[in-house]
């Protein structure tokens, strides 16, 4: 019975594929003409419109400093009803900042917040990291005293066209990066017609995740624009998406082992193996201070598991931003026949261990190829309390939860008081994230994994940073160490392949310590040729969501501000370097929680444990051969070369593999069988 229910589910499975695989249309929206709206171009006289005066359901009026939103246009020739939504809030204790005549001698700074994705709100940040009301997991609000608009205007776009409470035509949605960065032009273009002041202030343009993405492009056409519109001062990219998916996602899975060894439950043999996967994918590469040469392509060899493809293609809204990935892997373990008891795990995770020491050496496993990244999590989610019980949140490790405590901003954001008063859109309602249609179309069969066909940033990072220095903007790079989504190795790797200031990479090791305003320890800071990197120690990929107090230090010191913290000066770094901090990772926590929409307990490990695994991987890491950078060629990973489709040597011997790890039938390797030829035909 039980082998027929998985292969009934796997047809099923096959089935939902089969029916998405045909052409969607993505919806179709439009802006609001609230009572009031000006007639005519754009310009100041748009404020009062503009301006939020309305109550806000569950929030006083009085604990909010003035604020704007509404629609700008992007204009976009053929696509009127193209916009992207804004809400900016003037700075705290200020009274008409964003309203202030053009004055090129303001200096006053303001910052431009942008989420990720692709087809995450802004809306997200504002209400759960950095914004000045953050939504609670019972639906409550509260004031932040942490936002970011403390220390500046500060402005939280919903980009590209069609994400969030922005609107796009059915076909209107960005084709590529440069059309994302030409639309945001056409919206700079308006809003400062609206606000006169911003074309002369000093702009800090800040977001994090797939914003690695959007920014550079967006720095690149405003550098190639004469004269700028605005006045760029600082780019700050936070676990950003500047590389191909094997240097961001899979070449850290090392790193993200050490730094969090509870994944595989300090098993040295689990250790051994993923490190020999990681070299076997050429992933441990040899950083250097200086660099010497360029690294070569990384390929992501794919395994027999991806001919499986996505399920889905079709759009698909989310009520959390993190929510596709999560449900991706909990589907994936609950669609398995693997049970969740203690002695059937105990059993399998044994038989995978003894497939493992059978296996010939020197062979990249054949049904995950080199995603070490999903092998890794998939192991946590089979083997390892407390992921066992489901809750899997790649963006914040210690986080083991499930589900996660509710902070859905949905209620509020669509409640017809609060569109009114936003100004937003009535032909839609908001969502945290949603699948972007790259193209007005949701294939992501084209470019890369989210179908977007654009290259990566890392490809032109160089002539950026050649501009950025020409224009006297600065360049900041920050990491959150519990993120292992886009996790700090793959910054550093990107950081040392690219040449800023004629040099390539870092001269010198990132190991100089910075703190908090009460003396703690909160992470690493470098500081080189007008590039500055941190990562934060206890922060998860939404850096301002988990360590508040520490990320508005950071804003304050290092985006607005020049602290010299870090600085390499001649032979010196000013702060010193710690030779503690000098090594590839930094540990994390020794504890995880978890518990069902919020933290019911915490899993600890004995302090010998933890001793013994100190000891091994002292040595482990004392014994690897890294491989070396290319000092012969300039090569760069790009969305065109970043996999094969080519599946590893011994895939003959999959079935075998398939039946240890996952219990899995006949009935249903026949199956995947099948929509490999499907998918492939």
């Amino acid at each position: 019975m039980e082998v027929l229910r998985v292969c009934l589910y796997s047809l099923f499975a096959l089935n939902a594929l089969g029916t998405t695989r045909g052409q969607q249309t993505p919806p179709n929206s439009f802006p609001h003409a609230w009572p009031g709206q000006p007639k005519g171009e754009y310009s100041p006289e748009w404020q009062p419109y503009f301006e939020v005066t309305n109550a806000l359901p569950g929030i006083p009026s009085s604990s909010l400093p003035r604020s704007f939103a509404g629609n700008i246009p992007v204009n976009r020739p053929g696509h009127p009803n193209d916009t992207l939504f804004f809400w900016g809030f003037e700075r705290q204790g200020a009274n008409g900042t964003l309203t202030a005549p053009a004055d090129e001698h303001n200096t006053d700074p303001w910052i431009l917040w942008l989420q990720g994705g692709p087809g995450s709100s802004g809306l997200l940040g504002l209400s759960t990291e950095n914004g000045p009301i953050h939504v609670l997991s019972n639906g409550s609000w509260v004031v932040n005293p942490y936002s970011w608009n403390t220390l500046a205007d500060t402005i939280w776009i919903d980009q590209p066209v069609g994400t969030g409470l922005s609107t796009a035509d059915t076909k209107g949605y960005v084709a590529d990066e440069d059309q994302m960065a030409e639309d945001f032009l056409g919206f700079l273009s308006n809003l400062v017609k609206v606000f006169p002041s911003l074309a002369t202030r000093p702009l800090y343009l800040t977001g994090e995740s797939y914003a690695g993405t959007y920014i550079p492009y967006i720095a690149k056409h405003l550098f190639a624009q004469q004269p700028s519109i605005v006045n760029l001062r600082k780019i700050a990219i936070g676990d950003g998406s500047l590389g191909s998916l094997a240097t961001i996602r899979d070449l850290p899975v090392i790193n993200i082992i050490e730094t969090y060894p509870a994944i595989i439950g300090y098993d040295q043999d689990v250790f051994n193996y993923f490190r020999e996967q990681h070299h076997l994918c050429g992933f441990d590469l040899n950083l250097t201070y200086p660099q010497n040469g360029t690294f070569p392509t990384l390929n992501l060899t794919q395994g027999l598991r991806q001919t499986l493809g996505s399920t889905t293609t079709a759009e698909r809204v989310f009520t959390s931003w993190k929510e596709s990935l999560f449900t991706e892997y909990i589907a994936r373990h609950e669609g398995s026949s693997r049970a969740p008891e203690s002695a059937d795990r105990l059993r399998r995770r044994a038989e995978w261990k003894r497939d493992l020491s059978g296996r010939a050496n020197g062979t990249i496993d054949p049904w995950y190829g080199c995603d070490v990244f999903d092998e890794m999590w998939d192991y946590a989610v089979n083997f390892t309390f407390p992921w066992t019980n489901g809750g899997v949140d790649v963006y914040d490790i210690p986080d083991a939860t499930n589900p996660e405590p509710p902070k859905d901003a949905a209620p509020f954001l669509n409640d017809p008081r609060t569109r009114a008063a936003l100004h937003a859109p009535t032909s839609k309602n908001w969502s945290s994230s949603f699948n972007y249609p790259f193209g007005s179309v949701y294939n992501k069969s084209i470019g890369n994994e989210h179908g977007d066909p654009s290259v990566e940033p890392v490809a032109f990072l160089t002539d950026l940073a050649t501009n950025a220095t020409a224009r006297n903007v600065s360049i900041i790079f920050y990491s959150g160490n519990d993120d292992s989504q886009v996790q700090h190795r793959g910054t550093e790797v990107v950081i040392q392949n690219f040449t800023f200031g004629g040099i390539q990479g870092f001269t010198r090791k990132p190991s100089t310590p910075w703190f908090d305003d009460d003396g703690n320890f909160a992470g690493i800071v470098h500081q080189e040729r007008n590039l500055t990197y941190l990562l934060f120690v206890g922060a998860g990929h939404l850096v301002p969501e988990w360590k508040p107090r520490q990320a508005l230090v950071f804003l304050r010191e290092f985006v607005l501000g020049s602290n010299p913290n870090g600085t390499v000066e001649g032979t010196t770094v000013v702060g010193g370097e710690n030779a503690t901090l000098a090594g590839d990772y930094l540990p994390g926590g020794n504890e995880i929680f978890y518990g069902s929409a919020k933290t019911e307990g915490t899993s600890t490990v004995p302090s010998a444990t933890i001793a013994a695994w100190n000891s091994f991987i002292a040595t482990a890491i004392a014994s690897v051969t890294p491989v070396p950078s290319n000092t012969t060629s300039s090569t760069t990973t790009t969305a065109s070369d970043a996999s094969s489709s080519t599946p590893p040597s011994g895939a003959s011997n999959a079935a075998v593999r398939m039946v240890q790890l996952c219990g899995i039938s006949l009935c249903q390797w026949t199956v995947l069988a099948i929509a490999g030829l499907l998918l492939h035909s």
